[in-house]
Formats: structure tokens, C-alpha cells, sequence
């Protein structure tokens, strides 16, 4: 083991043409981290200040939102860094840590996903035991248990990573990843495949239970109408969700794991990019304009502030 090699730091993937149109790409994804973080921000503004959104679904909802700023402050700030300088080197420890925070906030948004589909089954199929059940101290476990598990979980993940031997500093993405310093290595790394795939069954296994809880909410919600114009108004917007982000975790999930270096490099960047910038632009987007209630109060505070000299 004397000719084991530890790497300070890794080198990242290059934008293509990065000297010619760094510039260019440096404006187009601080415009789209700027953006980020404003509709994310707005939207939990208007929550928090808001008494009558002060509910478990606009709580989960800020949740929501709040997890997508954490996760885009994981990749944007650095990325735009790099741009700059057009050196795109990371240091050991940032690798990890962006890697944590990119990956916990990611499967924190799959479980708070889990936990808003939880509150609309309660709320449309036994509105009765509703306050009972979803009273503070459950919104308060439920966010614990939201934010705990992927942490713990990326954690895990992580640490299995830094006992394995590796043998090249390069990393084919423009962004750390666990499983892209996996792919590091030149050893064993079947405990990695087998928490991973682990890990991807029971996201998998979320996902289908959400479905499942969905189907059977549109399914009990055909015999009235004003269950009918709730169902539409509070989990549409759920399953666009849902299925937005499944999607972009099955791109990144297939790029990391069967991503060819034979793939064009546009379609390879999109593959890595996508569960970036699309959820977490997407989701307050979709709130913001279909739930009545945020849509209301969203406008009634930019009437107010227009209305100020």
C-alpha cells in the first residue's frame, strides 16, 4: 500500500468552448442563480410573513423552496468562481463538501416531496382528523425528518467514498459528485454500489407510494367537485413536481452511473445540469401561480409596495 496516491485537489470538466464564450456563460447562470434565489426567496418572504399561509402545506412548501436555494448555493457560486478565473481545479475538502450539500438537497427535496403528498392524502381524504394529525409538533418532526435523513444518508455515503484508494484526480462533470469520485477509484468499490443502489431503490420506493397516494386522491376526489377544484389546485402542482424532479434525478442517476464518454458533450452537461437548474427554478414558479392563496397574497404585496412613494 506504500503506492497509494492522495490528491490534494481535483480537476473538473471545462464548459466547451469555456475561453471563448466564458463570459457569456459566466451572465447566463448568474442570471439563473440570481433568479434562483429571488423566486425561492420571495416565496418563502410571503409565507413567513403571511399568518394566513402559516399551514403545514405552505410550511412544507417553504421548506421546499428554501432546500432549493441550499442546493443551488452548492454548485452556482463556485461554478460562476471558475468561470472567472477559467480555472476549474476544486480542492479535496470542497469536492466533498459540495458533494454533500448538492446530494443532501437533493433527496431532502424527494422526502419533503413525500411529506407534502402525506398532508394533501390527510387533508382530502380525512379532513376531520386533519388539525389532529397535522398538528405543530407533527410539522416540526416531519421537517426533522425531512432534513435528517439525507443528511445522514449523504454523510454515509461520503465517508465510504474517502476509505476507497483512488488512482486519477479527474472528475467528467462540472460539479463533484459522490459517485463520480467513486468512479475515481481503482479498487473494490461493491460497498459503494451496493449503498448506492440501495439508496436509489428506496428513493424509487418513495416514489411509487406518492404515485400510488396520488391515484387514489384523484380517484376519491371524482365524486365531488369542490374536492375536485382541491385536488387541482393542491396536488397538481405536487405531482408536476414530482415528476419534474424524478425525471432529472433519473438523467443525473444515468449519466453518473452508464454515462458514456462517447455522448456529446452538450447532451452530457444538460444530463449534469438538469437537477440543478430546473427544479428549483420550476417549483415556486408552479406554487407561485397555481396555489390561489400564495398567488393572492404574492399579489397583494407588490400592490402594496407600488403603492409606497
Amino acid at each position: 500500500m506504500d503506492n497509494i496516491t492522495y490528491f490534494a485537489t481535483y480537476t473538473l470538466m471545462k464548459p466547451q468552448d469555456s475561453k471563448s464564450y466564458r463570459h457569456i456563460y459566466f451572465t447566463c447562470f448568474f442570471f439563473i442563480y440570481s433568479l434562483i434565489l429571488f423566486l425561492n426567496s420571495c416565496l418563502c418572504v410571503v409565507i413567513v410573513l403571511e399568518r394566513a399561509l402559516h399551514q403545514p402545506m405552505y410550511i412544507f412548501l417553504c421548506n421546499l423552496c428554501l432546500n432549493g436555494i441550499y442546493g443551488a448555493t452548492g454548485f452556482y457560486p463556485k461554478f460562476l468562481h471558475d468561470l472567472i478565473l477559467d480555472s476549474y481545479v476544486i480542492p479535496s475538502y470542497m469536492c466533498a463538501f459540495q458533494s454533500f450539500v448538492i446530494y443532501s438537497s437533493i433527496k431532502c427535496e424527494y422526502s419533503t416531496l413525500a411529506v407534502m403528498a402525506y398532508d394533501r392524502h390527510v387533508a382530502i381524504c380525512r379532513p376531520l382528523d386533519y388539525h389532529t394529525k397535522m398538528n405543530t409538533f407533527s410539522c416540526v418532526v416531519l421537517l426533522f425528518i425531512c432534513w435528517t435523513l439525507p443528511l445522514i444518508s449523504t454523510l454515509i455515503a461520503l465517508i465510504l467514498s474517502n476509505k476507497l484508494v483512488l488512482c486519477k484526480n479527474h472528475i467528467d462533470k462540472l460539479y463533484c459528485d459522490n459517485w463520480s469520485i467513486v468512479k475515481l477509484s481503482c479498487g473494490s468499490t461493491d460497498t459503494n454500489n451496493i449503498y448506492g443502489l440501495i439508496s436509489i431503490s428506496f428513493h424509487f420506493c418513495i416514489f411509487a407510494v406518492i404515485i400510488v397516494s396520488y391515484v387514489k386522491l384523484a380517484i376519491a376526489c371524482k365524486a365531488s367537485l369542490e374536492c375536485r377544484r382541491k385536488f387541482w389546485q393542491t396536488c397538481v402542482p405536487h405531482v408536476i413536481s414530482l415528476v419534474n424532479f424524478s425525471v432529472a434525478m433519473l438523467f443525473d442517476t444515468m449519466y453518473n452511473r452508464y454515462g458514456s464518454s462517447d455522448f456529446p458533450d452538450d447532451l452530457r452537461n444538460f444530463l449534469a445540469l438538469e437537477i440543478i437548474i430546473v427544479p428549483p427554478l420550476l417549483n415556486p414558479v408552479i406554487y407561485g401561480l397555481n396555489l390561489k392563496e400564495v398567488r393572492m397574497r404574492i399579489l397583494k404585496s407588490c400592490i402594496n409596495i407600488l403603492k409606497k412613494p
